[in-house]
């Protein structure tokens, strides 16, 4: 039988949640879909993977068996597309930079523009990902560094802070609020804010401040897979959102308030790499990005 890797990745899903709804959410499928990938690898593997006994699901002993050795082949593929991928990006001189929304701001451009000006046989691509994508683009050979918003799981990369940014609030400009020169975050307690499943649930809870001060969650208003959508929910006045001061200044518009949040942390932003690169244009643009921000 060929592999399917999308089956291994839907194998592995269901097996780490042991529920096929929080499995179909989280890979972005409906549950129908879901069930029909897993049905068909356990007809190709002519074994039952999964026990189904009313709302619960266990590994039979063959998917317990199977489960190591799905994600042994899912780690070897990404890093076979990572490496052929790398491989031709450096054969081309071009150096591949993901980012999502407004990425490291200002400081991005400057790092672009000086690492060209110093190496000017050189190409700098930037790419930018939605929600998140950032991370998985790393991991699969799409970028070679990437600047990335913590909270995130950057396990099997090399992480350093470059810069740090205040977190604003997002409203429509006729809100009631718009006038203040900054809020609390329980001054936006009521307001619905706008999410995303595209994200890790940490990443959401942690930009939506979940839970707030007072213990509870927020409410949640409309989703969103993009920076744009997000953008034309809040500046129709249907919700609010939090995001980077660059953010503010990137996407700024006249249907659009930004107003810093006084009493949250800020935003945190990583250039991060696989550890296993060896790319000297990775060093050479990581050595720019620590020079214009102070942080050598």
């Amino acid at each position: 039988m060929d592999v399917d890797t999308g089956a291994l990745r839907c194998f592995v899903m269901v097996a780490e949640q042991l529920n096929f709804t929080r499995a179909a959410e989280r890979l972005f499928l409906s549950q129908p879909t879901l069930s029909r990938r897993i049905r068909r690898l356990e007809e190709d593997l002519r074994t039952p993977l999964f026990e189904r006994t009313g709302r619960e699901v266990l590994l039979t002993p063959a998917g317990e068996a199977f489960l190591p050795l799905a994600r042994g082949l899912l780690a070897d593929w990404l890093t076979a597309q990572r490496t052929v991928r790398t491989v031709a990006a450096v054969g081309s001189r071009v150096l591949r930079v993901g980012f999502e929304a407004s990425g490291a701001g200002s400081l991005a451009t400057r790092a672009y523009t000086e690492f060209m000006r110093r190496h000017p046989d050189s190409t700098v691509e930037p790419k930018r990902f939605d929600w998140g994508g950032e991370v998985a683009a790393l991991h699969e050979g799409l970028v070679d560094v990437a600047f990335v918003w913590l909270p995130a799981d950057t396990t099997g990369l090399h992480t350093e802070i470059v810069t740090v940014e205040r977190r604003m609030a997002g409203l429509a400009a006729r809100h009631p609020l718009a006038g203040r020169a900054d809020v609390s975050i329980m001054d936006l307690a009521d307001e619905p804010i706008v999410w995303t499943r595209r994200a890790p649930r940490a990443w959401v809870d942690w930009w939506a401040v979940n839970p707030r001060p007072d213990g509870r969650e927020p409410v949640w208003g409309p989703e969103n897979d993009n920076v744009e959508e997000m953008l034309e929910h809040v500046a129709s006045g249907q919700a609010i959102c939090i995001s980077p001061e660059s953010m503010s200044l990137n996407y700024g518009r006249p249907d659009l308030t930004w107003l810093p949040v006084r009493d949250i942390a800020p935003l945190r932003v990583a250039l991060c790499w696989p550890v296993t690169s060896a790319s000297p244009s990775v060093a050479a643009f990581a050595a720019v990005v620590r020079r214009l921000s102070g942080r050598s």
